[in-house]
């Protein structure tokens, strides 16, 4: 094997390791009914702010727009997050499950109330 035909091999393994580790990273998908009833005592702080810190800050901590660090730019933002998470487009480097989903959909469709 030539020097060009073991970078080619190097390259066709890793390319097909990422695009596996992508697949197994990701919740199998079920559908977000948006029609579905809500619980309105979400807490801003101790659920939805939890979700952001934990899934969104490493991109939207200062070095993304929007800057989710605080309470006014996420509710600022708000229909725009809820767009990007039910349609699975953010977190890019991750994935939410459809229970985090449904909490930032509520919250979102309940008037985003800092609470």
């Amino acid at each position: 094997m030539n020097l060009p035909s073991k970078i080619k091999s190097i390259l066709l393994i890793t390319i097909c390791l990422t695009i596996l580790s992508c697949e197994t990273n990701v919740e199998e998908e079920t559908p977000i009914d948006e029609n579905n009833s809500c619980d309105s005592d979400i807490s801003f702080a101790s659920s939805i702010k939890t979700i952001i810190d934990i899934n969104c800050i490493s991109c939207h901590g200062g070095n993304q727009f929007p800057d989710l660090r605080t309470y006014e730019v996420i509710s600022a933002n708000a229909s725009n997050i809820k767009g990007q998470v039910v349609s699975r487009r953010m977190p890019l480097n991750g994935s939410l499950t459809s229970e985090e989903i449904e909490l930032i959909r509520c919250w979102i469709d309940n008037g985003a109330l800092n609470n």
